[in-house]
């Protein structure tokens, strides 16, 4: 029986015991995307000593990269070359890639420094080239794009867009021209990231007119037939630029080149609430639903957040109990969007009750609950349920496992309202919860502590031993007061 993985068709059903009894692919994949899951798979893998093709690697390794599971990515290559799996020049460029994304470009740079100097070709270079102009060290970029010139390599469009997208990045996007005129020079053919990198350039300068003179040059040129991603980007340089009918025109021009996927839907819809077009959001919104008759939670998702937007709430809780009738999984991000936009006009009942709602549905809040609820109540002078909600949010954590930190701001508000009422044991408690997510406390929260004991007329056997366990410095002021506040035992 034959498998197919990623448009190739091999038969892996008749090899010999071996082999792993299944696409390798499907085995790291079998439970899941997350992270751990795929870990464990390819621990248990890599630990029953089973051979596989090396088709099957390179697809497993190309699908890890695209979910962005670099740490799993480098084991899975490292682990083939120690087992003998010989690399080609294109797998040594993906694992620097790879190498960079996982350890950091210092580990990437010693793995180039240390290929053969056969390997280190055009490829290898164009990798290294490319992470540095993700990590936006502009100066190794250029200093290796001209090291490339002096080698001679058919510099590809590729390493020219890696550059120019840098230069967007950095706030430098008058250098892009210059790059372009380069290309010109040196014969290498623009292709539609080029177009789009170069527009988009031009728009960050505020230079609308040659926007579309880049764009009417493509159309001349006829090397680059306009895509989906040429429409998308125009109508977002127009939406960007206020310039509304221009950009209607290119989403108009955008849906007949659209494959009617989720994401094409979702860009539209998006595109087209910044416009204010509610009328063409419901259009394609009815298109959506018409084209998936289950529509995912990502979707409701979208429309909901574009609906708030517009102010238009009444649609957006029609569609919210659209959503809830089709008796989906209970999404809390679909229920936070509405909570968000009663908490901003004042309705707190309304955005409680739907809590309650996500609550019984088996939804429970998460940390943006939290943070709404929070505003809210810093915004209406009520700190006692403002640290309530930021207790929950540092307890419960993220939802990939992460801690979640309140900020340095929302942290000395805190603290201030503890000062104020003379609140030790608040402050202490919410000090203790603080720091089982923040490995290091800024000095000012422990000043703030300190003025706290001071203002409560209370003292403190334990706030010097503790300023040192933490290694913390705190100032004069407050070095003063600790000679009231700490009590030696």
């Amino acid at each position: 029986m034959a498998k197919f993985i990623f448009g190739r068709t091999k038969d892996i059903a008749n090899r010999s015991n071996k082999y792993l009894e299944e696409a390798l692919f499907r085995r790291v994949f079998q439970k899941g995307s997350e992270v751990r899951s795929v870990r464990t798979e390819l621990n248990q893998y890599l630990k029953s000593r089973k051979r596989v093709f090396k088709w099957e690697v390179g697809d497993t390794i190309k699908e890890l990269r695209h979910r962005k599971l670099y740490g799993p990515a480098l084991k899975l290559s490292e682990a083939m070359v120690k087992r003998g799996m010989g690399m080609t020049v294109s797998d040594q460029a993906i694992h620097l890639d790879i190498i960079a994304k996982s350890k950091g470009i210092t580990a990437a740079e010693t793995y180039f420094a240390d290929l053969p100097e056969a390997s280190k070709n055009h490829l290898c270079y164009g990798a290294l080239l490319n992470c540095y102009c993700k990590e936006l060290m502009t100066e190794k970029a250029e200093g290796l794009m001209e090291k490339m010139k002096e080698l001679k390599f058919n510099t590809s469009s590729m390493a020219y867009n890696s550059l120019m997208t840098l230069y967007t990045k950095t706030g430098d996007p008058e250098k892009v021209p210059a790059v372009i005129q380069e290309m010109k020079s040196s014969d290498v053919t623009p292709d539609s990231y080029t177009y789009n990198v170069w527009m988009r350039a031009l728009a960050a300068s505020n230079d609308i007119s040659g926007v579309e003179r880049v764009y009417e040059e493509m159309k001349r040129d006829g090397k680059v037939i306009g895509d989906w991603t040429n429409y998308s980007n125009l109508a977002t340089i127009y939406v960007n630029a206020g310039l509304f009918e221009k950009a209607e025109e290119a989403l108009k021009e955008l849906e007949k080149r659209s494959d009617k996927s989720l994401n094409a839907y979702k860009f539209l819809i998006t595109l087209y609430g910044r416009t204010g077009n509610l009328l063409e959001v419901y259009r394609v919104w009815r298109s959506l639903r018409l084209e998936f008759r289950k529509t995912p939670n990502i979707s409701y998702l979208n429309m909901i957040q574009v609906l708030v937007d517009l102010k238009d709430i009444s649609g957006a809780e029609k569609t919210f109990r659209e959503w809830l009738s089709g008796n989906p999984t209970y999404d809390i991000r679909i229920a936070n969007v509405l909570i968000g936009a009663y908490a901003k006009e004042g309705k707190l009942e309304k955005a409680e009750e739907l809590k309650e709602l996500a609550r019984r549905n088996g939804a429970k809040a998460n940390v943006r609950t939290w943070e709404i609820f929070r505003d809210y109540h810093l915004k209406n002078g009520d700190m006692n349920s403002a640290v309530i909600c930021v207790t929950n949010a540092m307890q419960q954590g993220r939802g990939d496992g992460s801690k979640w930190i309140p900020s340095k701001e929302v942290v000395q508000t805190l603290m201030s309202h503890f000062e104020q009422n003379r609140d030790v044991d608040g402050a202490e408690v919410f000090i203790e919860n603080l720091m089982k997510v923040e490995d290091e406390l800024e000095a000012e929260v422990f000043e703030s502590l300190i003025r706290t004991y001071a203002a409560a007329g209370k003292t403190s056997q334990s706030i010097r031993r503790r300023l040192k366990m933490e290694n913390v410095e705190v100032n004069e002021e407050s070095k003063k007061l600790l000679d009231i506040v700490c009590v030696e035992e």
